[in-house]
């Protein structure tokens, strides 16, 4: 669609209407995803012999297990993105990965072990398909030429992602709870079908963005992208990043003795190689381009290596050693995964206004800045619950408030961070890659989550203390080390982010 086509589009408080279809899908999807999340490990260390019995398992199992989990929900975003870009397009996509998601939300509804794993694996691969495509085609409803304007979009579509979130901890994990695990595994279902109908009756807003792109270089131009696992094998350079992922993959399941973290790796492996194909089918300026971009995702598995300790450790940390009580009302423990939620909802418009007015101002104020910002910020946060478990350690309960506390300094970072990547990846990827780089991110992402679960499951070796707050001095010492090299990395963007709006 061209730029004055987009320009023209109809419009709800000076947006697209379609960004509103996108806001509603994604809000019903996170819902069920986050309603989910809120009890999953909840129900995995529930006593078997309770009122309301769960599977039994040690605290370390159930984190890794979502650990796993809640990468590869990410990971999955990759091949998703590859099917969008060379099969399917963005808009079909996400119509296949509402669908995988009833299913896989309703199967978890089942009082059994393989109901259980099979609702897993259909959320990953529905999660997979859905979310890098919904992101990629906010994107697409603003021309190149209206940055700000793209940017604030992504804010709302954010907000709409943690309306979701925030109902759904409160709705679900009060039903997982209070009432049956797998009867808040079903009203999860139930949130992801309101969606699935959201984005049936909202296509016609969405008929523009989306479509299969066609790429009209001549077969030379294209090279080896035609074929992704293939051309991995034809040059020098991804050959030798797919050989060292590989060893490193095998040196882990040797060395470590980790079958399972070896064939992750083992599997990275591909998605790397991929990766350099997809770089070598760039120009100069779109090479380098996508080199930021794979250098910003370092800064994004930090971040929710960090961040992502909400759904584990803090969660059990909740469960286990917070002081519940208000009065004779025993909070919930997964209400508190809704607490980031309604800070986002109250914060995001007020974080993306100080962005414009801080720019406005000729103050630092690209994507890597805001980035490398919300990690510092969020990683602050985690000061708070070394103080709790400080607290915990003197008296045998620590304050609701730390959580409090921690959140909010996760929220402020979250939103310095990921609406801004979202939207620094439609500025930068080439379009006809634009699915996969969002895949990409996503599967950072995923990695972060894992990083997550690995720190989580250590902290019944070193202790809550240490965990948290090591997480916040990592964090500070990592983004001050980016603030310190942004400018080449500026450089290799070449103006996206400073297209004026008479080009």
């Amino acid at each position: 669609m061209s730029t004055t086509e987009l320009q023209h589009q109809k419009q709800l408080f000076g947006h697209p209407i379609g960004l509103y279809v996108l806001f509603l899908t994604e809000m019903w999807e996170r819902f069920s995803y986050y309603g989910m999340r809120a009890i999953l490990v909840l129900y995995l260390v529930a006593e078997t012999g309770s009122d309301n019995p769960g599977l039994g398992w040690a605290n370390d199992s159930a984190i890794a297990l979502y650990g796993w989990y809640t990468m590869f929900v990410y990971v999955a975003s990759i091949p998703g993105g590859i099917i969008a870009d060379k099969i399917l397009g963005q808009r079909k996509s996400v119509f296949v990965g509402g669908m995988l998601l009833v299913a896989g939300h309703s199967v978890l509804a089942i009082e059994q072990m393989w109901a259980f794993y099979t609702g897993l694996i259909l959320i990953v691969k529905g999660v997979g398909m859905l979310k890098p495509n919904i992101s990629t085609m906010v994107g697409g409803l603003y021309p190149k030429n209206e940055q700000n304007k793209r940017d604030m979009g992504f804010y709302i579509f954010y907000m709409g992602i943690n309306l979701g979130a925030a109902v759904a901890a409160l709705a679900v994990g009060y039903v997982g709870e209070n009432i049956g695990w797998h009867y808040g595994f079903g009203m999860a279902g139930i949130g992801m079908a309101l969606g699935q109908l959201t984005y049936w009756y909202g296509q016609k807003h969405l008929k523009h963005v989306g479509n299969l792109v066609v790429d009209e270089r001549s077969s030379d131009e294209k090279g080896d992208s035609q074929n992704l696992l293939l051309a991995i094998f034809k040059h020098s350079n991804s050959v030798a990043g797919f050989v060292i992922t590989v060893l490193a993959g095998l040196g882990i399941w040797f060395i470590g003795g980790s079958w399972s973290y070896g064939l992750l790796v083992i599997g990275l492996a591909f998605a790397v190689g991929v990766g350099i194909v997809v770089y070598n089918d760039g120009n100069k300026v779109e090479k380098d381009r996508i080199l930021v971009t794979y250098l910003s995702f370092l800064i994004i598995i930090i971040f929710w290596g960090a961040f992502e300790q909400a759904g584990g450790l803090l969660n059990v940390y909740t469960y286990q050693k917070t002081d519940l009580s208000l009065g004779d009302f025993m909070v919930p423990a997964s209400w508190f995964q809704s607490v980031n939620a309604i800070f986002i909802l109250i914060f995001a418009t007020i974080v993306g206004s100080f962005w414009v007015w801080w720019k406005n101002r000729k103050k630092e104020s690209s994507s890597l800045f805001k980035m490398a910002t919300g990690v510092i910020i969020m990683g602050w946060g985690f000061f708070f619950m070394s103080a709790a478990s400080m607290e915990y350690e003197s008296t045998g309960s620590s304050a609701m408030y730390w959580l409090i506390f921690a959140y909010l300094f996760h929220t402020l970072g979250e939103l310095c961070a990921s609406p801004v990547a979202l939207s620094f990846i439609t500025k930068l990827a080439p379009e006809r890659w634009m699915a996969f780089m969002m895949g990409a991110y996503f599967a950072a992402t995923g990695l972060g989550n894992k990083v997550a679960g690995l720190l989580g499951e250590s902290a019944s070796e070193f202790g809550e203390f240490t965990i948290f707050t090591g997480i916040a001095i990592f964090c500070t010492i990592f983004g001050i080390l980016v603030i310190a090299i942004l400018k080449p990395l500026k450089r290799l963007t070449h103006g996206a982010e400073e297209i004026s709006l008479e080009s």
